[in-house]
């Protein structure tokens, strides 16, 4: 299991650019500073196989959610938990499984499972947990996905 703990507004992917002969993408940045946090988290060897992956992304509260004065930095009692707002969950998701390539595992595509959390917090940060096949009880997984089809 691999757990990894990248500080900072998680990113979103941007969708490409086209240009008279050529092709831009406005998030190479922001993935080549994913890359170098992952770098210190990263095995010897990508992984193979199939990865179950979580995804927890702790996005900042606005000003209107937060408290002033004397009580500031505190979060209001009415203030959400849930990020329903924009960026996306899969534009967010897409940036960080890509950026993952040839680094934890080979290629995105090995991903069997994959869970997503996006809520608001007063640390913004991206959390992700990968696991390898051996790691999870695949038997349960199923037996509680046939569950629900009965």
């Amino acid at each position: 299991m691999i757990n990894i703990t990248l500080p900072g507004k998680p990113k979103n992917q941007k969708r490409h650019k086209f240009g008279r002969g050529f092709v831009y993408d406005p998030s190479s940045k922001d993935k080549k500073l994913i890359k170098e946090g992952l770098q210190k988290y990263a095995p010897k060897l990508p992984l193979k196989g199939d990865i179950f992956i979580q995804l927890y992304f702790h996005l900042p509260y606005p000003k209107k959610w937060l408290r002033t004065g004397k009580y500031a930095g505190i979060l209001k009692d009415n203030a959400p938990l849930w990020h329903t707002t924009k960026p996306d969950i899969d534009n967010i998701a897409k940036i960080y499984l890509d950026s993952m390539n040839d680094i934890i595992y080979n290629d995105d595509r090995q991903i069997v499972w994959l869970t997503c959390i996006k809520q608001y917090s007063l640390e913004p940060k991206t959390e992700i947990t990968i696991r390898e096949r051996h790691e999870v009880n695949t038997t349960e997984l199923l037996q509680r996905e046939q569950s629900q089809y009965n």
